[in-house]
């Protein structure tokens, strides 16, 4: 069988269920949070079960080596967000770092060139996108024992049982993942990952079963011991011990000092509606400046279909890409400006007019994150909680490396650092990486909540631009919100769009001075989104979408 990840064809409706609602990538992951939820667990738990699924049927993006977000509405109305993602090694200073790979022969893997970055392994080739220097701590199992144990109704080891059994037991691999595993053939040099993660040396076909037992006795232990087993047991001193090896800083002290946080979200309000994002380190200001840029010009007053109305949204993503990558850093070494707010918009919005203005730069970016893989999934349940969930190693199988006999393989999100000291995103010992990963959460009316997300780097907060106001500005079903024609300015300075927009459009597009380009519906991300609709009244209407893009799947309970 040939599957076509570029394949996009949707007939699909919006799901409605009567007590919960799971929308996530891969179906049996969203079996694994409905269990929850019949189990007696509210939607947290059902995130926190559906997540760990996500870590071995769709093991491709996601996994317990990376971090993961939260953006909610709990029962009792409290609006919040849960961030658990690691910093740098103490020891990694851009000096040490630079100095390793001087004297590494091998440190040339970790610049592929298959990705378009330099292969020279020097202070010019910036941050390896590979190997023990991109490794920040993880932040994936404090995450999910902070949400259960402070949101949910269940336990640890309730929420990581079905993934458990996946692991343990096996799983059909299906069409999409078994395309993106073939990739890991040849990132995974190592034994410890090609034993956990390749069948006899190769990535398992569509349809057959995988089992990866390694992973699975590993998140037993965390279920028996909870979350301390990872940061300070065996499971740490692996870890560690893997990245020494290999020439890194990580230490097992390092793992030991991160904790989960629960912060208040940023927030906006684009025509009538109010959005949630995550604050920095992560990216979700960049989505709403150009929410609120949009407004201040009327991006969403043109037709649907038009030139128009893509211009003046892709003109706001310029200017708020450009503020993100500018000052969008770990808000505990830097002083972040209110990129949030109405008057900074107003200020940006000044000279958009009817053309292109390709005076406007991407800005800063240099974190190789335009186009990283992840998994978020949403839930809803007939108590009233709502909650986006985003889980991610950064690109794939992340590093390429796996910690021992864990079976954990670990993120690459410090890729996204810089070398270069005045960089907004210098290494710095203990700082997080700026993270593009952004769960999201709307507030369409007074008894109208939906979690929502778009996946794949920096279409991320585009995505979320144009699913708000595929529902504000257009008043559509939420699967009609994710399937309409996408569109992403690009690092390079072009305006990316589907090969199913009218050609009309694009036309016109061209003719307004934007470089248009047609890539393939994948490149534009997957999403879901999940709806919470009168629980106040006594009569909840919960609905859902997923993205036909990927494996996506809305399952009701």
């Amino acid at each position: 069988m040939d599957p076509n990840p570029d394949r996009f064809a949707s007939r699909r409706s919006t799901v409605y269920a009567p007590n919960g609602l799971v929308a996530t990538s891969q179906p049996l992951a969203g079996e694994a949070g409905v269990q929850m939820l019949r189990e007696g667990g509210n939607a947290f738990d059902a995130a926190v079960a559906t997540a760990a699924a996500l870590n071995v049927v769709e093991p491709t993006s996601t996994g317990l080596g990376g971090d993961v977000f939260a953006c909610y509405r709990t029962a009792d109305g409290e609006v919040g967000a849960m961030r658990s993602c690691g910093g740098a090694p103490a020891d990694a200073t851009i000096e040490n770092v630079e100095q390793a790979l001087r004297e590494d022969e091998d440190s040339s893997d970790y610049y592929p060139e298959s990705r378009g970055y330099a292969t020279d392994a020097d202070a010019d080739a910036g941050m390896p996108f590979l190997g023990p220097h991109a490794v920040t701590v993880p932040g994936t199992a404090r995450g999910w024992e902070a949400t259960v144990q402070e949101l949910g109704e269940l336990t640890l080891a309730d929420a990581l049982q079905p993934a458990i059994e996946y692991a343990t037991e096996g799983y059909p691999v299906s069409e999409i993942i078994a395309s993106h595993w073939t990739g890991a053939e040849e990132l995974f040099t190592d034994d410890h990952a090609r034993e956990a993660y390749l069948k006899d040396g190769r990535a398992p076909s569509v349809g057959e079963t995988m089992r990866l037992p390694e992973l699975g006795e590993s998140m037993r232990t965390i279920a028996e011991e909870g979350a301390d087993a990872f940061y300070e047991g065996e499971i740490a001193e692996q870890i560690a011990g893997e990245i020494q090896d290999k020439g890194g800083f990580m230490t097992v002290e390092d793992l030991s000092a991160h904790e989960a946080e629960f912060l208040d979200p940023v927030s906006t309000t684009y025509n009538g509606a109010e959005i949630y994002e995550l604050p920095p380190n992560n990216q979700g200001l960049i989505a709403l400046e150009a929410l609120n840029i949009a407004e201040k010009v009327g991006a969403g007053d043109h037709p649907l279909d038009s030139a128009e109305r893509i211009h003046y949204f892709a003109e706001a993503m310029k200017r708020a890409f450009h503020d993100g990558h500018r000052y969008i850093t770990d808000p505990q070494f830097e002083e972040i400006p209110p990129l949030e707010s109405k008057s900074w918009a107003g200020k940006r919005a000044e000279g958009i007019g009817e053309t292109a203005d390709s005076d406007v730069s991407f800005g800063v970016p240099d974190s190789h994150a335009e186009d990283a893989d992840t998994v978020l999934l949403t839930v809803a349940d007939d108590e009233g909680n709502v909650v986006s969930f985003i889980n991610s190693r950064f690109a794939g199988f992340g590093s390429g490396l796996v910690a021992g006999d864990t079976g954990i393989a670990l993120q690459n999100r410090g890729a996204s650092f810089s070398l270069d000291p005045e960089h907004p995103n210098s290494l710095e010992p203990g700082k997080r990486p700026f993270h593009t990963l952004i769960p999201a959460l709307a507030k369409f009316g007074e008894d109208d909540w939906a979690a929502f997300g778009v996946m794949g780097g920096y279409m991320q907060p585009q995505g979320h631009v144009q699913v708000v106001s595929n529902v504000v500005d257009y008043d559509m079903p939420l699967q009609a919100a994710l399937d309409q024609p996408r569109w992403r300015y690009r690092e390079s300075g072009e305006l990316a769009v589907e090969g199913r927009l009218d050609g009309e459009t694009q036309s016109k597009l061209a003719r307004m001075g934007h470089d248009v380009r047609v890539l393939p519906p994948v490149m534009f991300g997957g999403a879901q989104i999940t709806r919470l609709e009168g629980v106040e009244s006594g009569n909840p209407v919960i609905s859902g979408a997923t993205e036909p893009r990927k494996d996506g799947n809305a399952t009701g309970y």
